[in-house]
């Protein structure tokens, strides 16, 4: 689903069994999964905030993260126009790649900004989850 109606289609079977980040979809998949064990280790006091604000500034990681989650509603309409389904996989693969990279900079979890982060991946997730439903494929809370 990664490439578009008029593309040729290179199908690596052996790839497509890989449980690496090498497979698109694994790679995706572990981003919500990781995303689900951070909300599960957040201790029972700590809430996921409707509200997305910090006292501190953005680091560059977290306002590409959000410029990231901005685009979604954007990437589905025209994806829907298109009839370009394609988009939607690249995007979840590009919304994976700025949560791992975020993530692997920053704390979540006893964090100055923890509220803020909490209610920031818990967003990404959702996000990952919706692309994964328009695909048809699971969004995993383990692997």
């Amino acid at each position: 689903m990664s490439r578009g109606h008029d593309q040729a289609i290179e199908l690596d079977v052996d790839l497509a069994a890989e449980r690496s980040q090498k497979n698109p979809v694994y790679y995706v998949q572990y981003a919500h999964a990781r995303i689900a064990g951070i909300l599960r280790n957040a201790s029972v006091s700590d809430t996921v905030s409707d509200t997305f604000s910090t006292g501190a500034a953005l680091a560059p990681e977290e306002r590409e993260l959000v410029k990231r989650l901005l685009d979604f509603p954007q990437v589905v309409r025209e994806a829907t126009e298109r009839r370009a389904v394609h988009a939607i996989p690249i995007y979840a693969i590009r919304v994976a790649d700025d949560f791992h990279r975020f993530y692997h900079r920053h704390r979540v979890l006893e964090s100055e900004q923890e509220a803020f982060r909490l209610g920031l991946v818990s967003a990404v997730q959702s996000v990952i989850a919706r692309c994964l439903d328009l695909i048809g494929v699971e969004a995993p809370e383990r692997m």
